[in-house]
């Protein structure tokens, strides 16, 4: 059975950090990209990063680079996203997803190319 479940979310004042996970289990998750997106109320979700499989690819979202890392470890089948100087924009629900294959760096953020979705963590930054 496939599950795919953050964890890491919470209340955080601007200017904060927070670390996100993401643990995979049900599928070999060294054969996976994977990405992170989010949702804030009344918008479109959009794509924040994505690592290729062995992680010596990384791609973000404009809004959130130099301020969110991605990283992962395939020996504990584990994605993680550190966010720095969280802004109160960066406040929405963080979805984990994985998808067969590397990235194509073109489309990294296309939905249809993830397989598998968790639930998501809600991050909230106060101003």
């Amino acid at each position: 059975q496939v599950q795919v479940v953050e964890s890491g979310g919470g209340l955080v004042q601007a200017g904060g950090s927070l670390r996100l996970s993401c643990t995979a289990s049900g599928f070999a998750f060294d054969d996976f990209a994977m990405g992170w997106f989010r949702q804030a109320p009344g918008k479109e979700r959009e794509g924040v990063s994505c690592i290729s499989l062995s992680g010596a690819s990384t791609y973000y979202a404009d809004s959130v680079k130099g301020r969110f890392t991605i990283s992962r470890d395939n020996a504990k089948n584990t994605l993680y996203l550190q966010m720095n100087s969280l802004k109160p924009e960066d406040t929405a629900m963080y979805y984990c997803a994985a998808g067969y294959g590397d990235p194509y760096p073109r489309d990294v953020f296309e939905e249809t190319n993830f397989d598998y979705w968790g639930q998501g963590t809600q991050v909230t930054v106060s101003s």
